[in-house]
């Protein structure tokens, strides 16, 4: 697989008739491995390992409307009360971060309403906070600690 820019995690993988499969600890079933699954994996696996985000409030690819159309977001962290905290969107390592997915992630999050938002194709990650100030990019991921204050 490709490698990330963050560090490395062993995975059960496997494989069938649907390609390479990765097994996803959150929805408990193997997915297939795409390059965005890839990412979204090794990814959460740091975010829940590395940076203190607890599993059990982290969801993924919900169905949500967007101007009158089904989206699904890639993942949605809640805070420790419950209420939709952080929204993330992955790419696939060879998509580049721009200003199209910035407007992908900010069309959910008209739905969402959430006080974070973070992209990452695995190789580049933006984290920022969303207010009536407007857009504040962090420097590095935080901690699930510091957002949840």
């Amino acid at each position: 697989m490709t490698a990330l820019n963050l560090p490395e995690y062993e995975f059960r993988m496997d494989s069938n008739e649907a390609g390479i499969t990765i097994w996803d600890d959150f929805r408990k079933k193997h997915i297939v491995c795409t390059p965005e699954e890839w990412v979204r994996q090794n990814f959460l696996r740091y975010l829940v390992e590395e940076k203190g985000f607890p599993k059990g409030l982290i969801a993924l690819e919900k169905l949500i409307k967007v101007n009158k159309k089904n989206k699904r977001f890639d993942a949605l962290v809640h805070d420790s009360a419950g209420e939709p905290m952080l929204l993330i969107e992955f790419k696939a390592p060879d998509v580049e971060i721009t200003e199209k997915t910035f407007h992908q992630i900010a069309a959910y999050n008209s739905q969402l309403q959430v006080k974070y938002l973070i992209m990452s194709n695995g190789i580049q990650h933006f984290a920022c906070q969303v207010d009536e100030n407007g857009i504040q990019f962090f420097e590095e991921i935080p901690e699930f600690a510091d957002l949840n204050a």
